[in-house]
Order: structure tokens, then sequence, then C-alpha cells
């Protein structure tokens, strides 16, 4: 039986698999009127190598962007004016211009390139699932740092805002890997069960929770024991998680796999790990990001290639929106799309054996 992790380009020599991924408020009385959902949100659709940018204030895509190889996972830097984007078939990853869609810099990776980050410290990470490591840059420039060393399958990773901590899945070792960002040295491992893919991490520092594969589940993870202290049945295997800003609700996307594709998309408190609530979304719901006032999640479907709009106060889906093929990454920015962007831009990217000037830090 093929796994969910077929649907992924990125060809990986750990157990003859291909891996795939795989990103909560208290209740609407308790927020504040939010105002109209406003910003970019950014789809890495690997099947199609572009990337899909979308008109939060419309749900439509205004702009595709072209020629980025099998890219599984974008993510957009802290001022929203660098688009990260890893490209599984070159072995590298990219910094993107959000108002011109220029390169602005690229540079290799190890081999099968999974997630980036751009953490507060200033840098980029990318985990490398093929060789085990975590590959550092510079952020924006992506000037080679060093290369983390974690053995297993690093996948979905993400830090805490105060800085503290960079928390990785290790898909194929069933842990969490913890990263000290002021050393890149790693500082502790915690098992959360079969495959981790992607992780959401509180803003302090304290918790992570995780998704895990089987049984199809949830974790909440306290990072100062390193112990698993929650956990919460979903209905199908899920992929990535995002937590709402104020932390109450982490949104679980429930992909399962391609044999049995899963259609759900779990709303978990945090406090109670119990389910607050579940969306019927599209097939295969793999990466998942909230506006800033968690008005408004986006999910990638990989198996139908749309993204759902899911509505977090009705819990319902105002709006499917066609992307290219398999999409899998997804990250939000309040910074709206570049304006009078071309509908169809190609990605000034040299072959990859023109890039030698831009190694792998180690």
């Amino acid at each position: 039986m093929r796994s969910r992790f077929a649907v992924m380009s990125v060809a990986l020599l750990v157990t003859g698999m291909v891996a795939a991924c795989a990103d909560g408020t208290g209740d609407s009385a308790e927020r504040t009127e939010p105002g109209p959902v406003t910003g970019a949100v950014w789809v890495a659709n690997e099947g199609a190598d572009s990337l899909s940018v979308v008109d939060a204030a419309t749900d439509a895509v205004v702009s595709t962007l072209e020629g980025i190889q099998s890219p599984h996972n974008v993510q957009l830097g802290s001022d929203g004016d660098i688009a990260y984007a890893v490209s599984g078939s070159t072995n590298r990853v990219v910094a993107i211009d959000t108002a011109t869609y220029a390169v602005h810099a690229f540079a290799d990776t190890g081999p099968g390139p999974a997630h980036v980050i751009e953490a507060p410290n200033g840098k980029v990470y990318v985990t490398n699932a093929a060789d085990g490591t975590v590959s550092v840059y510079q952020a924006a420039a992506l000037t080679p740092v060093t290369t983390i060393d974690l053995g297993g399958m690093p996948h979905g990773l993400r830090a805490a805002a105060d800085g503290s901590v960079i928390v990785v899945a290790n898909t194929m070792a069933g842990r969490l890997d913890l990263i000290d960002p002021a050393t890149d040295a790693l500082r502790g491992s915690v098992p959360v069960g079969t495959e981790p893919l992607q992780v959401a991490v509180t803003a302090d520092g304290k918790y992570a929770y995780s998704s895990v594969s089987e049984p199809p589940t949830v974790v909440k993870v306290d990072l100062a024991t390193q112990k698993v202290v929650g956990s919460t049945d979903v209905p199908s295997p899920p992929v990535q998680l995002y937590l709402t800003p104020d932390e109450g609700l982490v949104v679980s996307a429930n992909q399962g796999t391609a044999e049995a594709p899963g259609r759900t998309v779990s709303v978990i408190d945090t406090e109670a790990m119990t389910p607050r609530g579940t969306v019927d979304a599209g097939s295969g719901p793999h990466g998942v990001v909230i506006d800033d006032s968690a008005t408004r999640a986006w999910v990638t479907n990989t198996f139908d290639d749309t993204v759902s709009a899911i509505d977090l106060d009705e819990l319902s889906v105002p709006a499917t929106i066609a992307v290219g093929h398999e999409p899998n990454g997804i990250s939000y920015s309040p910074r709206p799309p570049a304006a009078d962007a071309p509908v169809t831009t190609t990605l000034n990217l040299p072959a990859p054996e023109h890039q030698s000037a831009h190694g792998h830090g180690h």
C-alpha cells in the first residue's frame, strides 16, 4: 500500500518511502470583533513546479510564480517582504522578493529539503529529510552558516516567537528534536509516536503540538520536562498544525493517505486537548495557516488541487480556491499581494549546476 508520503516528489532513501509532510482561539464571544481579512497567502504547488499567491481579502489567486521545481514548502519572512521556498528536485532554497517577484538569493541545501523557516534570530533553517540534517543560513541573503546533524528524517519545523527554541518533527525517528537557536546545537529530543510531520510551538517556547500518524493523533509536549502531557484523536493521519494567535486553539490538517484520503480539519482546545469542532475540507488536507485576527484559516488539499478558506468562527468553508497540482506548504502575511503584479511570472533561477558559488554550509 502506498502511504500518504507518495504525493511528495522528493525522493528519500529512507525505508523506500517518499516523504510527505506535511502548519486555536478561545470562544468567539471573548474576542474583539475582527475587521476584514487582508494580506497574502502563498501556496507551494509541488506537482506543478509553481507558487500561487492568493489575495486573502478576496480568496482569489492573483499571481502564479513558475520555475521553481518541486516546491514542497513556502514560508514568508517576519516582515512579509521575502518568501522562502525549498526546491526538492534541485536541493536548494530560494528567497523571493514579494514586491517584485524577483529572486533575491538562493543556496544549496542538503538532499531532500522539506521545510524552511525564518527564525527570530535572523537565520533561516531548512530541514534536509534525506540526510538527517538542518541547513542554517543568514536570513534573506541565504549565506550558509552551519549544518546541524540530527539523524533520522527531519521534516517540519517551527520556532518559538521569543527565540528560545526551534522544534523539528523528526519523522522516521518518531521524535521532536529541540535546537538551541543561540548555539545551533541539539539540546534534547522528545519521543512522540509514529511519523510526526509538523509542529506548532507556543510563543514562549513552553509547549509544542505535534501531528502523529498512527494512531491519528495530535499530542501536546511540555518542552521544559520534555514529555508528552496531552493528546487527542483526529479522524485521519494529520500533517500540519497551526496555533491561533492567542494559542487557545490548534488547527490540524488531517490528510490521510492516497488510498484513504482524509477530508477534515480539526479545531482543538489546547488547554483541555479536546476537539472544539471539525470542518469538512477538500481531499487530503495538508498545510494550514491562520491570519493574525484568527478569523480565517487556509488549508491546502493535496489530492484535489485546492485551498479551503475556513471561517474559524462558523467552522465553515466560505471559499474553495483552485491552485496548482499537489499543493502542500502554505504561509500567510498581513502584507497584501504585490500591486499590479503579472498574473504569471517565471522566476529567474539558474540551472543547479550554475550555483556552485552558493555552497551548502557545514
